[in-house]
């Protein structure tokens, strides 16, 4: 643990966040920070949770806690996020995207709250985020390897929509986001490491591939697609296509970056968005795509799907009506086309966050080996892809992306 904590992140660097956020703060008593995520429950940044025991003016003692995001150390990493700075992008997204969206809905009489507050801190050393901690406020994730039943996934889609909304109504009267902001995953330079991971990961996909039950149907258009798929999803997603409808996705839509809060009943009482790093400004298809297929449950993945993208379009609608949007909404059935139209990234999120989110947790489920090409990676892609619970999923994922077209090579 103590390797992942660097030196610079001690009691000191807090006590400007402490004075001004704990009423009657005085002194740090203690200063604890520990590992914030359970294996295979985060992969992009290093997470912790730092405990601190504060002495108040009364003289009693409070527990309070943060949440702190750090860079991996690792070359890859490093190659990964040179050319877009996702500390800066999430810093930005926290101080200046959820506010001002907030602040929106607030202006119409809608109390609506994205996410976590953010703090910033004097003298970091390095890149960061520090949020505070929703576990304090009763908030946790589900169950990622049951997935989301009906009541979880219409509650997401409602705060999805209702995100994607503002963005609309965003750009729409003050102008589009800083580019430099918005490319998420896919700026351009960025192609050609995201091809080299793809690669070590897709060849052992083709390898599990033919132990699916009922490959025969889809094999051939697998193995065409697969050296492909990056150019493929690039080409959909670095660019933005007026002829879609046009958002800001959170980017990296899956249901561990969704939070919930139970009442007493545990019913689900609020939902909040976090992990911004990666958004991206471009049609609605990446962030249905990418939780639907990702997250929801089983049963409901398939037989729901056009029932869930009718909640998103119905909750859609409703909050660019409450904000006041002045041009026509899209139809459900544009939704249903910019689908169909993106559907080779159905592929990517099938292949790649569908088998992590389902994976058992295991410490070898590290960003290292999700993206690296040694005996490690290897290991832990044979897990993935061979993780009888995947199987289950995978083997009517495939045939029914088949039957909409998206293993296509057009």
């Amino acid at each position: 643990m103590t390797d992942k904590v660097p030196e610079w992140l001690s009691a000191e660097v807090f006590e400007d966040v402490l004075r001004k956020n704990v009423d009657g703060f005085v002194k740090v008593r203690s200063f604890k920070p520990e590992m914030g995520s359970g294996a295979g429950d985060n992969y992009a940044t290093i997470m912790l949770r730092v405990k601190i025991e504060v002495e108040l003016k009364d003289g009693k003692e409070k527990e309070v806690s943060y949440m702190v995001k750090l860079p991996h150390q690792l070359d890859i990493y490093k190659e990964m996020i040179k050319n877009s700075n996702i500390f800066d992008t999430e810093r930005f997204m926290y101080n200046d995207v959820v506010p001002e969206m907030e602040e929106m809905y607030r202006e119409v009489g809608v109390d609506i709250t994205f996410g976590a507050k953010a703090y910033d801190l004097k003298n970091a050393q390095s890149d960061y985020v520090v949020l505070e901690d929703l576990g304090q406020k009763g908030f946790k994730n589900a169950n990622r390897l049951e997935g989301l039943d009906q009541a979880h996934t219409e509650r997401v889609l409602k705060k999805l929509a209702q995100w994607h909304a503002a963005s609309v109504v965003r750009v729409a009267t003050k102008g589009p986001y800083p580019q430099a902001r918005t490319m998420g995953m896919f700026n351009p330079n960025n192609r050609p490491i995201m091809k080299e991971i793809s690669k070590g990961m897709g060849e052992k996909f083709l390898k599990c591939c033919p132990s699916f039950k009922g490959n025969e149907a889809y094999i051939e258009k697998v193995k065409a697609l697969q050296p492909e798929l990056v150019d493929r999803v690039f080409d959909l997603f670095s660019k933005v296509k007026t002829t879609e409808f046009n958002v800001l996705n959170h980017g990296d839509f899956w249901c561990n970056n969704v939070m919930f809060q139970y009442d007493d009943h545990g019913e689900i009482e609020e939902v909040y968005l976090i992990d911004f790093q990666f958004p991206n400004y471009g049609t609605v298809a990446q962030d249905l795509t990418n939780f639907l297929i990702s997250s929801t449950k089983l049963e409901d993945k398939l037989s729901k799907f056009d029932y869930y993208v009718k909640v998103y379009h119905d909750n859609l609608v409703e909050h660019l009506k409450v904000l006041q949007y002045s041009k026509a909404p899209p139809t459900l059935r544009d939704i249903h086309k910019s689908l169909i139209r993106n559907g080779a990234s159905g592929f990517a999120v099938a292949k790649g966050g569908m088998a992590a989110v389902l994976m058992d947790p295991t410490e070898d489920a590290s960003l290292e080996n999700f993206v690296g090409s040694g005996t490690d990676g290897v290991d832990l892609h044979s897990q993935m892809f061979k993780n009888p619970r995947y199987r289950k999923h995978i083997e009517v994922v495939l045939p029914w992306l088949l039957n909409r077209g998206a293993l296509d090579m057009d």
